[in-house]
């Protein structure tokens, strides 16, 4: 797929594109229904697949009290915009300028003058320029004009509920990580380095890779069945920080977001991973970790000892959980 940072930014002519344009964050459910048939307009036509997406995203700097959590990492959408056929991603700079221009400016000036599409479909709820100004009939008339074709996608509703980024975030907020997974298409994921910690794992033998999600949103605390991606890079089972190459490698795993209560009466806000049936340490290597079901909430143990005997009890849970998938 062809990154491209923003559309004054295209340096050919795109072949026939059929474009999408949103935030799309998270890429769930709803959009992939979007993605589908852009995908399939475009290779009916012999053309090419094209999203217009924002980063940072537009409330984040219109409104940053407000601002949503975001479900993903800016690369983890690229990321799953390759793997459902998108060519080109097109990440277009959104700053305080950008944020004033006006509707009919940013259909002439970006959508047409510098990616010229055939086709254009957007979700149902979308709106465009200046203090989302913009509207449906708007984008009609103006493409009408100019020479391209608009498509609504209507909403997509799973369990009697519409599919969107808020349903999901609250999911999270709930630990309900298997309902987010069938709304976004797949687990709940985040990103992280692999960091040091206090070793507390190690001395209840069960040893944890200590981490730091670059993601903005954790599940709600509690322990979870869960899948580690070691991602390929740098790295190798003797630290991460050594330039010898590793391959990518997943692990089960047995998840705790929490702030560790048996140990702290005011810890912070962390996530560690017991990787099942593996062996040596990946401090500083790069993780995606992938969250399959909530086992249990949070709880504060009367000691290390009875903590011990619940992580055992969860490891064994957890094994039973992901064979059974």
């Amino acid at each position: 797929m062809e990154i491209v940072a923003g559309a004054n930014a295209l340096a050919r002519e795109l072949v026939r594109p059929v474009l999408t344009i949103g935030n799309f964050d998270g890429v769930h459910l709803g959009h992939r229904a979007i993605m589908d048939t852009v995908i399939e307009r475009a290779r009916l036509l012999e053309g090419e697949a094209v999203v217009l997406t924002f980063d940072p995203h537009p409330r984040k700097v219109l409104q940053p009290d407000r601002a949503p959590s975001l479900l993903a990492t800016r690369e983890q959408k690229l990321e799953v915009l390759e793997a459902v056929g998108i060519d080109v991603a097109i990440v277009q700079p959104f700053d305080l300028s950008f944020a004033r221009t006006t509707p009919e400016a940013f259909v002439r000036e970006i959508i047409w003058d510098c990616i010229r599409p055939r086709e254009v479909f957007v979700g149902y709820d979308f709106h465009f320029g200046r203090d989302r100004e913009g509207s449906m009939a708007a984008l009609c008339e103006i493409g009408a004009g100019l020479g391209f074709s608009v498509t609504i996608i209507p909403e997509i509703r799973v369990n009697d509920r519409d599919v969107n980024s808020t349903r999901i975030r609250e999911l999270l907020a709930e630990g309900d990580v298997e309902e987010a997974a069938v709304l976004l298409g797949r687990p709940f994921a985040v990103r992280s380095r692999v960091l040091e910690g206090d070793r507390r794992g190690r001395t209840l033998g069960f040893p944890t890779a200590n981490l730091v999600p670059e993601n903005e949103l954790l599940p709600s605390p509690g322990v979870y069945a869960g899948e580690v991606r070691v991602l390929a890079g740098p790295g190798s089972n003797g630290g991460g920080d050594d330039g010898v190459e590793r391959k990518e490698e997943r692990y089960g795993a047995v998840v705790n977001v929490g702030r560790r209560p048996t140990f702290y009466a005011d810890g912070r806000l962390l996530a560690e991973a017991h990787l099942l049936d593996f062996e040596g340490d990946i401090y500083g290597a790069s993780v995606e970790l992938a969250f399959r079901e909530r086992l249990r909430p949070e709880q504060k143990f009367p000691g290390p000892e009875a903590l011990k005997v619940q992580i055992a009890a969860d490891v064994e849970l957890a094994r039973e959980k992901l064979a059974a998938r």
